[in-house]
């Protein structure tokens, strides 16, 4: 990795940027990269944003406050994402945090992106809250469902916010059904192993009802299935065979892709290069970070560490975050990839804005601290100040 060169860009920050007790200047260097164009989505996952808010986050560029949706469209973002839960809430009505993203949130948020010029990814995960590989538990209204309700309530969750959008003026450029669906969705009807024979019979019955809503409100709108690990061609190529061999019509495939969690760039690369030239659909990153730092904006131990910087090989500052950005856009487009979608570069240190409330905890079976982990793969500081890490969304295509 080199970030030297003629072309190279260096962007100075007027402002001293204060975090985890340290004083640090911005001044990020990267090389354009060839053959990039606005058509390459330069994406953000914006989920946590109003429960941010909600709970006093504000954000600040040069010392000013701002609106981050308008900053991260002038930097050279151009899509959002945003996920959606059915029911985020327990039998009280405690809020299930991680942004509590219902569907009216949901939709809120949409509309406020939409207005900013903002393509748009929606992100159905098909439960209460999160849903990964580990997890993929049914809504609380629908556990006692039978199979052929199970793909009645996917059909017409999908359909109902997608026709409130539309009764809006909006029409999403892409739709997630299920979210990081590699071990399937509402389990065990729909999961993908271990459950006696049948399983991808099931899944892929459940998937077809998601992408059909969607087909159904507007055959424009194009549909994406996603899966964690974008490193493993293995699994990638275990999983997609199983579900093309099943008729199930979808266009993207979207990947989760942590370079401390999934290999190298040639790893990833691999599997874009498979879902391109093998399975001729589309592919797109849909979730990665970096961090700026290893320090600590809360209380809650951080997920990414200093071993991880060291393992991944860019440092844990804005410049390696930005070097690191760039190195991933460059990879994803030389890989015929069609973009990429930080995941929640806005997700600051705010009390009230955990990735789980206790009740959330409950919810999916698990136990844990209250607060935030994220904070410092955030792509701003932990007082809310941008990052020149930002500018990178612009600098890579600078230069056609």
């Amino acid at each position: 990795m080199s970030l030297r060169g003629k072309w190279s860009f260096v962007v100075l920050l007027v402002s001293i940027v204060l975090f985890g007790g340290a004083d640090v200047k911005a001044a990020v260097t990267v090389e354009p990269i060839a053959g990039l164009d606005d058509r390459f989505i330069k994406g953000a996952d914006i989920s946590m944003l109003p429960e941010i808010e909600e709970n006093g986050g504000r954000y600040y560029a040069d010392g000013e406050q701002i609106d981050p949706l308008v900053l991260l469209k002038e930097k050279g973002v151009n899509a959002v994402r945003i996920r959606i839960w059915v029911d985020p809430y327990d039998e009280n009505g405690n809020p299930y945090g991680g942004g509590t993203v219902d569907e009216q949130r949901a939709v809120d948020l949409a509309k406020r992106a939409h207005n900013h010029g903002f393509q748009l990814l929606l992100d159905f995960h098909y439960s209460d809250f999160w849903t990964d590989p580990g997890k993929q538990f049914k809504p609380k209204s629908w556990e006692h469902y039978s199979f052929e309700e199970l793909k009645g309530a996917i059909y017409h969750h999908t359909s109902n916010v997608l026709s409130q959008l539309k009764d809006a003026g909006i029409i999403p450029e892409m739709v997630q059904v299920g979210n990081e669906i590699n071990a399937g969705v509402l389990w065990p009807d729909g999961k993908s192993w271990g459950e006696g024979g049948g399983e991808f019979d099931r899944l892929a019955a459940l998937l077809k009802a998601g992408l059909t809503a969607v087909r159904d409100c507007d055959p424009g709108i194009r549909t994406m299935l996603h899966l964690a690990e974008g490193g493993d061609i293995d699994m990638a190529q275990w999983w997609l065979d199983e579900i093309v061999n099943r008729d199930v019509d979808f266009d993207v495939v979207g990947l989760s892709y942590y370079p401390y969690w999934d290999g190298n760039f040639s790893k990833l690369k691999q599997v874009m290069e498979l879902v391109t030239n093998d399975y001729g659909k589309g592919v797109n990153v849909v979730e990665t970070a970096y961090g700026f730092t290893t320090d600590n904006g809360d209380n809650l131990d951080n997920i990414f560490s200093n071993e991880y910087a060291q393992l991944v090989g860019y440092p844990a500052s804005p410049q390696g975050q930005a070097s690191y950005l760039r190195d991933l856009m460059e990879t994803t487009h030389t890989a015929g990839g069609e973009g990429f979608y930080y995941w929640e570069p806005l997700w600051i240190p705010v009390s009230g804005a955990s990735w789980a409330s206790e009740a959330g905890m409950r919810y999916i079976q698990t136990e844990g601290e209250v607060g935030n982990a994220w904070d410092n793969q955030a792509m701003f500081d932990f007082n809310g100040e941008a990052l020149p890490s930002l500018d990178v969304f612009h600098l890579v295509n600078q230069l056609k």
